[in-house]
This record gives structure tokens, C-alpha cells and sequence, in this order.
């Protein structure tokens, strides 16, 4: 068996058990949900850090492991309190909601106490390197939770997630196909050579069909689905080019080898996470203000 068959191999069953755990996690219950979004989190985080210790920087990795579940608390804090409709919880989730917000309030400070002791020679650089991997990476997974109540009115429904998974996916399968197809103009040849014009606009396409598909699946506007999947789409790609800048930087193939075959955390999560901010926004436009 040649390395390629082998690779090929490797990379499609650990594809095909990455696709079952999410989906799974997914479907279960929004708390398993939650649990994989926390997951991606943590292992985001790390592998952000050691990017940062690879640019010659050291981020303080516990405390801003620390601050990006204390952001998910709020996150979850919020999202029992305002996107469901049990409110059998409620005094405790704020309660977590208080303690959550006061600990991030004196975690930015205590990272510069902490730095005082380290004898460090990039004291900023190791700040904002511990702040950023919290910034670019828990807040955007975070909003993520928010989303799928938002859009379902405060109830739980799995296949709003899926569907918005489905969309980034959809962006990357044809973007891959329109790229090796048609593809002659490059997107951003410094950071990314195989990007293309044509498989950039592909991958919207394919986005936008998806898009459409979730509204008649789950019976909603096709015009905010379509909207939500252009805007994914568009910052998913971004999201992507992000990535690569940070692996450029420090010449790295891979942010990491978590998942055999496809990389890290972030090879296989970037324009999810990039998303995010940029669909929340666009949710709580159509929803409160559109």
C-alpha cells in the first residue's frame, strides 16, 4: 500500500468518526452540544498558544484556558436564561452568570500581575497572545451556542446547528470543485496558492443552495437562510485565510495532529469559528431589529 492510499485511508475513517461524534453530539441534546463546543474550545485555544510559542512569545496557556470557559459560562448562563423556556434554573444560571462576568473582570488584570513575576522579555506580546487565543477562539464558539435559540425562538433544535455545519461544508466542497475545475485567478496567492476567484464564488454558491435547503427542511424564511449562509460563507473564508496566516508565520503544515488526517482543531474548525461572530450579528439583526 502506497503512502498515498494510506493517507487517503486514515484521512476518510477519521473524517467519517469526526462526522459521527459531532453530529452525534448534536443531535443528543443541546448540553452535548455545548460539551463539543467546549471541547473545540479548549483544543483551540491550546493550539493557538502554540503558535504564540512558536512565534517566540509565552502565553500564560492555564489562565487563558481558564478565561475562555469562564466566557462559555456566560455564554450558557445566557442561554438558559434567555433563550429557553425553562426557567426552573434560572437564580442558579445567574448566579454563574455574576460569578463568570466578576472572574473575567480580575482575570485581565492577574495576567499582568502574573507577568510581573516571569522574567519574561515580551511582556505585551505574552499578554495579548493569552488574551487573543480567549478573543479568537471562546468568544466566537460561544456565540455559537446562542445562535440555534435565536433562531429557533427559544427552542432547542438540533438541525438548526447541523444546517449551519452543513453550510460551511457546503462552501468548502465547492469551493474545492468549482477551484480544481475552473479555477485561473488566484483568491490570495501569499497566504493561500490553491485559492481561486472561481472556486471563492463556487463555494458561496454551494452555501447559498444549502442555505435554501435548511429553510425548506426546517420551514423557515429562505431568504434569512440564504442571507445567513452568504455571510458564513464569506467569513468562513476569511476564517481560513486567518489560519493560514498564523501557520505561515511560524511554518507549520498543520495546527496540530489531533485528528488523523486532517490536522487540529483549527485545520478543521477555522471558518466555523470565524463565522460566528459575523452570523450572530446578522441573527440578532434580522431578529430584533429587521
Amino acid at each position: 500500500m502506497n503512502d498515498k492510499l494510506k493517507n487517503f485511508i486514515v484521512r476518510t475513517l477519521s473524517g467519517a468518526v469526526m462526522l459521527a461524534v459531532v453530529l452525534g453530539a448534536i443531535l443528543a441534546s443541546e448540553w452535548s452540544f455545548i460539551a463539543l463546543m467546549a471541547v473545540i474550545t479548549l483544543g483551540g485555544i491550546w493550539e493557538f498558544y502554540n503558535f504564540a510559542q512558536k512565534a517566540g512569545y509565552q502565553p500564560m496557556k492555564l489562565l487563558g484556558l481558564f478565561g475562555g470557559m469562564m466566557i462559555f459560562a456566560i455564554a450558557i448562563s445566557l442561554f438558559v436564561l434567555f433563550a429557553t423556556k425553562d426557567s426552573t434554573n434560572d437564580s442558579l444560571f445567574a448566579i454563574i452568570f455574576g460569578m463568570a462576568i466578576i472572574t473575567m473582570l480580575l482575570l485581565v488584570p492577574l495576567m499582568f500581575i502574573c507577568e510581573l513575576y516571569r522574567k519574561s522579555p515580551t511582556p505585551i506580546a505574552n499578554i495579548g497572545s493569552t488574551l487573543m487565543g480567549m478573543l479568537y477562539v471562546a468568544l466566537p464558539l460561544s456565540l455559537l451556542i446562542l445562535i440555534p435559540a435565536l433562531l429557533g425562538n427559544g427552542v432547542w433544535n438540533p438541525w438548526i446547528v447541523i444546517f449551519y455545519i452543513f453550510i460551511i461544508w457546503a462552501n468548502d466542497v465547492f469551493a474545492y470543485l468549482f477551484g480544481i475545475t475552473l479555477g485561473r485567478h488566484r483568491l490570495f496567492e501569499r497566504i493561500s496558492p490553491k485559492k481561486s476567484w472561481e472556486g471563492f464564488f463556487g463555494g458561496l454558491l454551494g452555501a447559498m443552495a444549502m442555505g435554501y435547503v435548511a429553510s425548506l427542511v426546517l420551514e423557515a424564511d429562505a431568504m434569512t437562510w440564504i442571507g445567513l449562509a452568504l455571510v458564513a460563507a464569506i467569513a468562513g473564508v476569511f476564517g481560513d485565510l486567518v489560519e493560514s496566516l498564523f501557520k505561515r508565520s511560524v511554518n507549520l503544515k498543520d495546527s496540530g495532529n489531533f485528528i488523523p488526517g486532517h490536522g487540529g482543531w483549527l485545520d478543521r474548525f477555522d471558518a466555523l469559528i470565524f463565522s460566528a461572530p459575523f452570523a450572530f450579528v446578522y441573527v440578532i439583526f434580522i431578529t430584533f431589529i429587521a
